[in-house]
């Protein structure tokens, strides 16, 4: 029997969501024992693209600087019907982000940075089995009891919560007899990873390129990501009518790759590293807390690889519920802080599969009449500007959060708090001093508040005017960041007794923050 202290959580899945949230939780001092079916990190790409928002998430845990040693950094991308190019895009990006907006890493290398900063920075605070499956739960009144094998062997661990982080197939759901709910689509791609030691590849830049229709493979779309270690990831449409277990064989993958690859001019050898088939689900569940078992990344919810929403997507899950679980595990706040976890990240969701669906049906059209809206729009989109925002891919981005604040400010209370250069004791983002605690931005009177980080955003601190432009902050501003990052409440003229009561609210505390 495996006798648990009394705040271990165990996370069910030892991909990059469940790591992640190990992480996360140590960060705040929370014990976890993770359980992955398989022997190790994953195998393939898989995921490949971090966003902006994921790296900050990641930072909170140390993960950040060997994902930015490794990854590559990119801003834009490029889409082409036939061989003509007919979108160029950018995304938002400026002088006071500390990170790029994507970055393509292999998805095992996300698993790794982020158990190896846990390890480094907060020992023996989680305990990876991996070979380990989980065979039943039984939820108790003070957590969960379960029952997990490994090499034939059983164990039972009872645990005060669980975090179901085990993928689209969740055994966690499985056991409950809960569904994700919405749409499936048929059109299939084949995701290839090929190794090639080529000068021409490390001249390419990094960005994300999409062919509508090219020469090298007719009637298909291709998309192309370079990735660190002479990789390129590629993903093509298989046509229609193909059968998925032939569709990846390599005797019918590897020509495909070798015509675009050669049409392309990439004519130095190449091999492939792994092969896969996937097709775009628009899914969720209806609930993500079930009262102390929660789910986050794929097992709550599956949206498209269009727009790069699934990994970043279940960062975010991560970096929203850890604080929070930490937060009422140590008594700071009330249990119906819990509840914001579903209300926040399943809106983030159904955002999420609202842009990933006009996404699939563009990428991969349902029907005909899909097909002949989407060739017009390429069509018309190299001599009409106006047409190009319909093929625009729409990267992730940052979700509001439902708020009751009416603030129209660009940095008002559900929104991530914009990052900005600044000069504080060795600190060069604003967005570093986030993942732990409650932050208080002054830029006028200083207010100061037990437990909450005081920062002081005068000319010397925002140095270059980043803070007091992004926050569009007056004389007496005030805002107040939760753990997360997120924008909790915003003042022009504040009060501590403001600041008190938004906490309280915030956090879901019947006395004042004060008190606790």
């Amino acid at each position: 029997m495996f006798n648990p202290n009394p705040s271990l959580v165990l996370i069910a899945g030892g991909g990059p969501v469940g790591l992640a949230c190990a992480a996360l939780l140590a960060s705040h001092s929370i014990a976890s024992v993770v359980i992955e079916a398989d022997d190790g990190f994953c195998t393939g790409s898989r995921a490949i693209c971090l966003s902006r928002r994921s790296l900050e998430i990641l930072d909170w845990c140390g993960a950040t600087d060997a994902v930015k040693a490794k990854g590559l950094p990119w801003t834009g991308g490029r889409s082409y019907f036939r061989a003509d190019e007919v979108l160029k895009f950018d995304m938002p990006h400026d002088s006071a982000q500390r990170f790029a907006p994507m970055t393509n890493i292999q998805q095992f290398y996300v698993e790794e940075y982020a158990l190896a900063a846990a390890q480094n920075n907060w020992p023996g605070l989680v305990n990876v089995r991996w070979s380990t499956r989980l065979e039943s739960i039984t939820r108790t009144a003070s957590g969960v009891e379960a029952t997990i094998s490994k090499n034939g062997q059983s164990e039972v661990i009872n645990a005060d919560w669980l975090v179901a982080c085990d993928g689209g197939r969740s055994t966690v759901r499985d056991l409950m007899g809960l569904q994700l709910r919405g749409v499936q689509y048929d059109g299939r791609y084949v995701i290839v990873d090929v190794k090639q030691k080529s000068t021409r590849l490390q001249t390419h830049p990094v960005e994300r390129l999409a062919w509508f229709d090219p020469p090298s493979n007719p009637g298909s779309t291709v998309l192309m990501h370079r990735q660190p270690d002479d990789i390129w990831r590629i993903d093509y449409q298989v046509r229609d009518g193909e059968d998925p277990v032939e569709a990846v064989k390599p005797e019918n993958v590897l020509p495909r790759v070798k015509a675009h690859l050669a049409w392309m001019g990439e004519v130095e050898p190449w091999e492939p590293q792994w092969i896969s088939i996937y097709n775009a689900k628009c899914l969720t569940m209806d609930n993500y807390r079930h009262g102390r078992i929660f789910f986050a990344g794929d097992a709550a919810h599956m949206v498209p690889i269009f727009g790069v929403r699934g990994l970043n997507s279940g960062i975010d899950d991560a970096g929203n519920l850890a604080w929070k679980l930490a937060a009422v595990i140590k008594g700071q706040a009330g249990d119906a802080l819990l509840d914001t976890y579903n209300t926040e990240r399943r809106t983030a969701a159904l955002i999420n599969i609202e842009f990933g669906t006009k996404s699939t049906e563009f990428m991969s059209p349902p029907h005909h009449g899909f097909s002949l809206m989407r060739d017009a729009a390429l069509r018309l989109a190299s001599s009409t500007s106006a047409v190009r925002s319909l093929i625009n891919p729409r990267q992730s981005l940052p979700v509001r959060y439902p708020a009751t604040s009416t603030d129209m400010h660009a940095a008002s209370p559900g929104y991530v708090a914009p990052d900005a250069r600044i000069n504080l004791n060795g600190v060069s983002h604003l967005s570093q001093l986030f993942g732990s605690r409650y932050t208080l931005l002054c830029f006028g009177d200083v207010i100061h508040m037990d437990g909450v980080q005081i920062v002081v955003l005068d000319t010397t601190t925002d140095k270059f005017g980043d803070a007091k432009l992004g926050y569009e902050a007056g004389a007496q501003t005030t805002v107040l960041v939760r753990p997360d990052g997120y924008i909790a409440a915003r003042w022009d003229d504040a009060s501590a007794a403001d600041i008190d009561d938004a906490l309280r609210h915030d956090l879901h505390l019947e006395a004042g923050y004060a008190s606790v």
